[in-house]
């Protein structure tokens, strides 16, 4: 076993083994509440540098797989998990996780007391970390996390937007009935988006037009789209002023649907402000209370930031969706345009399917404005 340790900026610290000798690797330290899909978390974006603590005691006991991925490639810096699973089951593996962070080069490491490193990050914060598996020295440790950005400040957006537009979901699809199977043509800014948002569009009748995040509202226009969604990502969303200032000119001319990241710069384009969260919402069970509907449901949840309630402007937004754990917002709509966004994750990868149906209120907006009710 090689000997490893999570150095945390506060001075503590946290033993454990390394699956393989990375050397180092820091981010921001957040903890993940999930008991499954691990395989979702470590290839979301929104977790660009950061590195996961995963709350759940047992990780890796049904393998990944190639369908199971929200992107590319892994985005999480490093990976702290109790215990790894030696010895998967599932019928759709084709790998062990194990094996699987080795291949991507990603150091993790097992053996540390999560509830005590979980216990320690509520109750201190999510602060800068470093795994390393050669430097044991606290001073130095210290002089290497000083020289690491915050992620506050930080705009991580464009370490993970796509660098070409393309297009998800063709206009050519047609059912065997003849009939096309794309209804809706959407402008998507990736900001860190996760392939099951694109699936559920794509499944709801959408063909999704995906932009880089620095496109400018002539780009989007020249498609003709019939809304425009901005998706999740990772860091500060008061630094991507670049991407509000896009939304700010949409709103009233597209209907418009964010998601988590796309939320909060929706937010900051209608007036309101973000702030960082102590600990952040990051897992599969988060309660969320959906003030239209008067229901609750179960929510996956990934974000450090939110948006303030208090400066949302009033008169022109309304909060809808609202978390039953610390009362923050997690969903707001415009009084006048179609408009409309929210904090976590209903698509759900990885997590409960509660509010999926939040999807079919973006479908509604762009039927609404091509077949305007009289």
């Amino acid at each position: 076993m090689i000997r490893a340790i999570l150095f945390l900026e506060d001075g503590a610290f946290f033993e454990g083994q390394a699956i393989c000798d990375n050397g180092e690797s820091a981010g921001e330290v957040v903890f993940n509440t999930a008991m499954t899909g691990y395989q979702e978390v470590l290839t979301d974006p929104s977790y660009a540098g950061q590195i996961v603590v995963m709350t759940y005691p047992l990780i890796g006991n049904y393998g990944v797989n190639k369908e199971d991925v929200e992107s590319d490639r892994i985005y999480v810096k490093g990976f702290v998990v109790k215990e790894f699973c030696r010895y998967y089951s599932n019928y759709r593996a084709t790998q062990g996780l194990i094996d699987y962070l080795k291949e991507n080069q990603i150091l993790a490491i097992e053996g540390v007391d999560t509830r005590a490193l979980t216990r320690h990050l509520r109750v201190r914060g999510a602060m800068k970390g470093m795994i390393s598996t050669q430097d044991f020295d606290p001073k130095s440790l210290t002089r290497k996390l000083d020289r690491l950005p915050a992620m506050e400040g930080s705009d991580w957006v464009k370490e993970v937007t796509s660098k070409e537009k393309y297009v998800w979901g063709q206009a050519s699809q047609v059912r065997d009935d003849g009939q096309q199977t794309i209804r809706y043509k959407v402008a998507a800014i990736d900001c860190g988006m996760k392939r099951n948002i694109l699936r559920i569009l794509e499944r709801l009748g959408c063909e999704v037009h995906v932009f880089p995040a620095n496109t400018t509202i002539k780009e989007i226009a020249a498609i003709q789209p019939d809304g425009l969604f901005i998706s999740n990502g990772p860091g500060d969303p008061a630094a991507v002023s670049y991407v509000i200032d896009t939304v700010r000119q949409c709103v009233g001319k597209l209907p418009i649907f964010g998601i988590c990241l796309g939320h909060q710069i929706l937010g900051l384009a209608l007036g309101a402000r973000t702030y960082k969260l102590k600990f952040g919402h990051h897992g599969a069970n988060h309660p969320v209370k959906d003030l239209l509907g008067n229901r609750i449901g179960i929510t996956s949840q990934n974000h450090g930031f939110c948006v303030d309630i208090s400066s949302l402007p009033a008169s022109d937004i309304e909060m809808v969706d609202m978390n039953l754990n610390d009362q923050t917002l997690e969903g707001i709509r415009h009084k006048k345009y179609p408009v409309l966004s929210f904090q976590h994750h209903p698509e759900a990868a990885p997590g409960p399917h509660d509010a999926q149906y939040l999807f079919g209120y973006f479908i509604e907006m762009m039927k609404d404005r091509r077949d305007p009710k009289t």
